[in-house]
């Protein structure tokens, strides 16, 4: 048993497949967005906790 049911074979083989589908370009521009958004969030989040603190 691995994550919530999956094996680790399972996960391999999706990732394989994941990888097969949107290839290595497709997949480094995903990840590249996904980061700058989860940044753009935390940065986000930050700001309002500032604000919160100087009311």
């Amino acid at each position: 048993m691995g994550f919530g049911g999956i094996s680790l074979w399972q996960l391999l083989i999706i990732l394989v497949v994941v990888f097969l589908i949107f290839g290595s370009g497709k997949l480094k521009s995903l990840g590249s967005d996904l980061g700058s958004s989860i940044k753009g969030f935390k940065k986000a989040v930050k700001e309002e906790d500032s604000k919160e603190k100087e009311d």
